[in-house]
């Protein structure tokens, strides 16, 4: 069974059920109708790379079966991206042809014979550990894997499905597909805005990732919003405070559930199921797919409850990786995933972090992830993330970066303070740093290795230090929501180091906000760009602006 042929065979079975709901709404038939136009007009292409924005829309779903029924190999590339990653994979997968959606889909009505190829899609790592790789994933294993979602989220004819996503995952297009189920996708930010399009359409199936959930049960909203019919919430790419499925579950009264997989993995591998959850694991495998954790130095399987390395094997693993041998899989077909975690005795997994986010503290094994758990549990916490800063004696020890709630008044002292009376010394905090907001990869990842970057240019460069004094005119409701969006900006320039602002107590719509830089000309860079002026004009008609740089002469 081909990729395409997914659709084909929900079309036959399905032909005027609503397939997708999102800027526009297509049928099966329709969908199946598109996709054939749109492989015909790639006719004179055959086994080239073809990139595709995966934005969630109707259309991305037209190109990527398209690509995949006309012979070529699909791949869908994130448009929240970074220039340099896009270039990075456009080069690497050398695609021929890319289509970005922004003008009308190309079309014919010539019929087209499909030639089945091995490889259907490309897929890129996420890259939080190092450059992206390239993976080659089959009919075979897209097909499977699609199956095996769709029997693990219990997906059926009967059932809406509401994607709360910032791209098209291939994951939730798949699955849907194979199981018949009507998909309605939300670009709206809007935390409410799915949850009402949930009761508008009675959706059976709520897709989200782990930061838009940890915010939604922090929403103050949260307690008058209801779901009607959803019977499942669902969340991966990432691990979701258990604090946060606990709430959610708990309030909307259904299981709040998590997966696990990887791009190499076509991608899932592990899944709770709405039938028999457990808070804090990712799941047992799904249907054909193994599990087991080996040592991390001896390499010898663990027992159920001892750490390690997770390594998966089924028939949704890649073919391989582009120009790259399978160096991660053994010779008997397991991958080495990179993650840490155990097993219960039931063979659901739990994970505890990634091999290159541990470190070791006298020679003890370190996870950040456990540490942000007891600094989660702090009631004045939003967010946070624990990297590992370098140290002469003891290796590496714990920093933490912290978001707190609105109104906190505290100093980062109560936060080192509550997680070190409750965790063994080595797992101790040395220094928390409060900053507005955990900047995220753009499929919602933290990325520690580029805080932990950023804490050692912070420790060891000679900073400048650039201070700003705002005297706001009118509403500091609205000044603080402009500058929590220019903060955004600013925080993806070349050279920036971090930045707090702090609020008068004395004197409420004073403001100082506190910026360091690599050097004088990275910040003398930024004022320049086109967006900073405008950012810079548009602040004028809120605050009184009086500002200057310094550099360190002495601290402690």
């Amino acid at each position: 069974m081909l990729v395409d042929d997914l659709v084909r065979k929900a079309a036959e079975a399905f032909p005027d059920r609503v397939a997708i709901h999102a800027e526009r709404t297509v049928t099966f038939a329709e969908l199946d109708e598109e996709i054939t136009r749109f492989a015909a007009a790639l006719s004179e292409h055959s086994g080239e790379v073809v990139a595709l924005t995966s934005v969630l829309s109707v259309d991305f779903a037209v190109a990527y079966y398209g690509v995949i029924r006309s012979g070529n190999i699909a791949l869908p590339i994130n448009p929240l991206l970074r220039d340099d990653d896009v270039q990075h994979i456009l080069s690497t997968s050398k695609a021929k042809l890319v289509f970005r959606f922004d003008e009308p889909l190309p079309s014919s009505t010539e019929p087209l014979r499909a030639t089945p190829g091995e490889v259907a899609c490309l897929q890129f790592t996420s890259g939080t550990t190092g450059a992206a790789k390239g993976v080659r994933l089959t009919h075979g294993n897209l097909v499977t894997n699609a199956e095996q979602i769709a029997r693990a989220h219990e997906l059926g004819p009967d059932s809406v499905t509401v994607n709360h996503l910032p791209t098209y995952h291939l994951m939730h297009l798949n699955s849907a597909m194979f199981a018949g189920a009507t998909q309605i996708l939300c670009a709206d930010p809007d935390l409410a805005a799915p949850i009402a399009l949930a009761n508008e359409h009675r959706a059976t199936h709520y897709y989200s990732l782990p930061v838009k959930l940890g915010r939604l049960a922090a929403d103050p909203r949260l307690p008058d919003l209801r779901l009607e019919t959803v019977r499942v919430i669902a969340s991966g790419g990432s691990a979701l405070p258990p604090r946060s499925a606990t709430v959610l579950g708990e309030h909307f009264g259904i299981p709040v559930i998590q997966g696990y997989g990887l791009a190499e993995t076509s991608p899932l591998t592990h899944s709770d199921g709405p039938s028999a959850p457990k808070i804090g694991s990712v799941g047992p495998p799904v249907a054909g797919t193994s599990c087991r954790i080996v040592h991390l130095d001896t390499r010898e399987v663990q027992p159920a409850g001892e750490k390690g390395e997770v390594q998966v094997r089924g028939p949704q693993l890649m073919k391989g990786y582009l120009d790259a041998d399978l160096d991660e899989v053994t010779e008997d077909g397991w991958l080495s995933t990179g993650d840490v975690g155990h097993l219960d005795e039931d063979g659901y997994l739990f994970l505890v972090d990634r091999i290159k986010d541990v470190f070791k503290h006298d020679n003890w094994l370190v996870s950040p992830t456990e540490i942000e758990r007891v600094l989660e549990t702090h009631p004045a916490v939003a967010e946070c993330v624990v990297v590992d800063y370098p140290d002469e004696l003891s290796g590496a020890v714990a920093n933490a970066f912290v978001v707190p709630k609105p109104g906190w008044v505290g100093g980062p002292a109560e936060f080192t303070e509550h997680v070190n009376a409750r965790v063994p010394y080595f797992k101790q905090l040395e220094h928390v740093a409060i900053v507005p907001g955990i900047p995220r990869s753009a499929n919602g990842k933290i990325s520690r290795r580029d805080l932990r970057a950023r804490l050692l240019q912070r420790r060891t460069a000679d900073v400048v230090t650039f201070i700003s004094k705002f005297t706001v005119k009118g509403e500091v409701e609205e000044f603080e929501k402009f500058f929590r969006e220019h903060a955004e900006f600013m925080k993806q320039q070349p050279g920036f180091v971090g930045f707090q602002i702090v609020r008068s107590l004395r004197t409420p719509n004073v403001y100082v906000n506190i910026g360091q830089w690599t050097d004088a000309e990275a910040h003398r860079n930024v004022m320049q760009n086109p967006e900073f002026q405008a950012h810079a004009k548009a602040m004028r008609d809120l605050v009184d602006v009086e500002a200057d740089l310094y550099t360190p002469v002495a601290g402690a």
